[in-house]
């Protein structure tokens, strides 16, 4: 199935390149959440008549994503948790409760942006997390585990 990209999606494209997916991820992903159109001739020419405004949204996103990416810069986080012996925690840290953390410091970021590619954090001390803001925009903080008994 070919669709023409509404927005820049990792791993596919860019915005305005037409693109040959599997029938599922266009209809389950792509098309409801807005992020592409199928790539009929009716729906190219009314994508070009608005490619400069699509332009100017999708560079305002990653203005705003480095804007957010600039204020993370450099913080880090402190997050209590009950902790067993040996430094276990008794129960985990998810990307949920680090983006409640976040935000109560006053930056905006959703459980969707944390990335945790070893899964949930369970051991007291010092970590990095990843955010993905965008899809140009990465960022790095500190998690610093502290275990109350």
């Amino acid at each position: 199935m070919e669709v023409i990209l509404l927005e820049k999606v990792d791993n596919l494209g860019a915005l305005g390149d037409k693109v040959r997916v599997r029938p599922g991820y266009a209809r389950n992903y792509l098309l409801p959440q807005g992020k592409a159109k199928f790539a009929s001739p009716e729906n190219v020419a009314e994508f070009e008549a608005r490619r400069a405004e699509l332009e100017r949204l999708a560079a305002e996103a990653l203005a705003a994503a480095e804007a957010r990416s600039a204020s993370l810069e450099g913080m880090v986080i402190e997050i209590t948790a009950k902790v067993g012996g040996e430094g276990k925690l008794f129960g985990s840290i998810g990307a949920s409760d680090i983006a409640d953390a976040i935000t109560a410091r006053g930056v905006e970021v959703e459980k969707r942006e944390v990335r945790l590619p070893d899964g949930p954090l369970r051991q007291v001390g010092e970590h990095e997390i990843d955010l993905h803001l965008h899809a140009d925009v990465n960022a790095q903080i500190r998690i610093l585990v502290i275990g109350e008994e």
